[in-house]
């Protein structure tokens, strides 16, 4: 538990020490003419270390708070920091593959590697986790596969509709929740198997936006 109240820690510092628009944002923010002409690889990891605001920022280190005990208990330190820091390597790296002809494309945010968190606790257990709902009882909370489908229905209606000077890493998720995901059926397979039915009802919205960037062509 402590080494998820570290790294919620430093990424909150990395966030208000480094505030959109701030010198060392466009330092470290993830930007694909920065990492595919100047070689700056160290943006693909310190990008999810910012965020764009505090809602941004409280939104993902809540999510990380929720699902990454029973996943670091599952997975075991190694294994988590694995998924954690891959999930956010791949999911910038994803980012990189379809924008890499928008030089200007920019993006932050923790989304990459919360997102494989999530696909690893729910391919162990969906219904283990859940997820309170501000203002109601404990009754109502989500179970973490409906909460990953909501989570991943936002982010891709976000990635669909842009809004100007977005910055969040939308993209992200999908690389993310895919290193995620292969990462625990390599190591639990029968538990993901066993599962499939709720993995693939939370990847709704991520199979539509692989469609929509794969088939369409509509991103990138």
């Amino acid at each position: 538990m402590n080494i998820i109240i570290l790294i919620i820690a430093l990424t909150c510092i990395a966030s208000f020490a480094a505030p959109a628009g701030s010198p060392n944002f466009e330092k470290f923010k993830f930007n694909v003419g920065a990492v595919k002409y100047s070689k700056e690889y160290v943006r693909l990891l310190s990008a999810g270390f910012l965020h764009a605001d505090f809602i941004h920022l409280a939104l993902n280190m809540y999510v990380l708070y929720m699902f990454g005990p029973y996943v670091l208990e599952a997975f075991g330190l190694v294994g988590f920091l694995l998924i954690y820091i891959g999930s956010i390597l791949v999911g910038n790296l994803f980012s990189l593959l379809i924008y890499q002809n928008q030089g200007w494309y920019s993006a932050i945010g923790a989304s990459g590697g919360v997102a494989g968190i999530i696909f690893a606790g729910v391919s162990l257990d969906p219904n283990v986790i859940r997820i309170g709902i501000i203002f109601l009882p404990s009754d109502f909370a989500l179970p973490g596969y409906i909460f990953g489908l909501l989570y991943f229905g936002y982010s891709v209606y976000s990635m669909l509709n842009p809004r100007s000077n977005d910055n969040i890493g939308h993209a992200a998720h999908l690389g993310g929740a895919f290193f995620g995901l292969v990462y625990s059926v390599a190591i639990f397979p029968q538990l993901a198997m066993d599962n499939a039915l709720y993995l693939f009802i939370m990847s709704l919205p991520l199979l539509y936006l692989a469609f929509e960037i794969f088939v369409r062509k509509k991103i990138g």
